[in-house]
C-alpha cells in the first residue's frame, strides 16, 4: 500500500463531466526512497501535485475552446494534468511534464479513467535542458509562478522550448512574480495581454486570477476568453 491516500471526484469541464482521482488532502506525504527530496521536493510542497486548483480549472476551461489545429503543446508542472487531460480528449499533440514522481502515474490512471490513450509524459526540471523534449507552437501552465525564482527559471524553459512564432498562456492567481515573467519574456520577443477570467462551470468556485497570454511572431490568438 502507499503511503498516501486518495479519493475520487468528479467535475465539469465545459459541460463535459470528468472523474479524476487525486490525494484526499493536503496532508499526505510519501517519499520512502527519498526521490522527492532528491528532485528538491519538501514534505510541505510533496502533495500539491495531486489536488485541482482553481487556476488548474481555469486553464482546463480555457483548453476546452481553444483552436488547437496543427498546435503542438506543452504544458509546464501540470501536476493532476486536467488541462493537458481535455486536450488529449480533444485529440490534441500534447505533451505533459512535471518534476513529481508521482505526476506521471496519477496522470495516466485519470486518462483511463475516463476512457482516453495515456498523456505523453516527461519529467522535467526546469534548470536542466532537455533537449529530446522539442519545441512548441503553445506552452500552457496554471499557477507554476509561487515562487520568487519560478520567473527567472521558467523563462528558461520557454526560451529553449518554444518555437519562434509561439503562444504561451499561463493562469496566475497574482501571487506577486508573473511581472518579472513578462520582463524576462519581452526580451525573447513576447507581447503579453492580460484578461480576467471568471469561470464557465456551474461547479467551479470563484477565481479572482487572470489568463496571461504572450505571443511571439505571427501565431494566430486563440480565442481562449468570452
Amino acid at each position: 500500500m502507499p503511503g498516501y491516500s486518495t479519493r475520487k471526484l468528479s467535475l465539469t469541464i465545459g459541460g463535459d463531466v470528468w472523474q479524476l482521482r487525486v490525494l484526499s488532502d493536503l496532508q499526505q506525504f510519501s517519499d520512502p526512497d527519498g526521490h522527492g527530496e532528491r528532485l528538491g521536493i519538501s514534505d510541505a510542497q510533496w502533495s500539491l501535485f495531486g489536488q485541482i486548483w482553481p487556476s488548474g480549472r481555469l486553464l482546463a476551461q480555457a483548453m476546452h475552446r481553444l483552436d488547437i489545429t496543427n498546435e503542438r503543446i506543452l504544458e509546464i508542472g501540470c501536476g493532476i494534468g486536467l488541462a493537458s487531460l481535455v486536450l488529449q480528449g480533444r485529440g490534441a499533440n500534447v505533451v505533459a511534464t512535471d518534476i513529481h514522481p508521482l505526476a506521471e502515474s496519477f496522470l495516466a490512471y485519470n486518462a483511463a479513467l475516463n476512457a482516453l490513450p495515456a498523456v505523453h509524459y516527461r519529467q522535467l526540471r526546469w534548470n536542466v535542458p532537455l533537449p529530446t523534449l522539442g519545441k512548441f507552437d503553445l506552452i500552457i501552465g496554471s499557477d507554476i509562478l509561487y515562487e520568487r525564482g519560478h520567473a527567472e527559471l521558467l523563462s528558461g524553459v520557454i526560451d529553449r522550448h518554444a518555437h519562434e512564432h509561439a503562444c504561451v498562456m499561463l493562469t496566475d492567481p497574482g501571487r506577486g512574480n508573473s511581472g518579472s515573467l513578462s520582463r524576462l519574456l519581452q526580451a525573447q520577443g513576447f507581447s503579453l495581454q492580460e484578461q480576467q477570467c471568471p469561470m464557465d462551470d456551474e461547479d467551479s468556485p470563484p477565481y479572482r486570477g487572470r489568463l496571461l497570454r504572450y505571443e511571439r511572431g505571427a501565431t494566430q490568438s486563440p480565442d481562449t476568453v468570452q
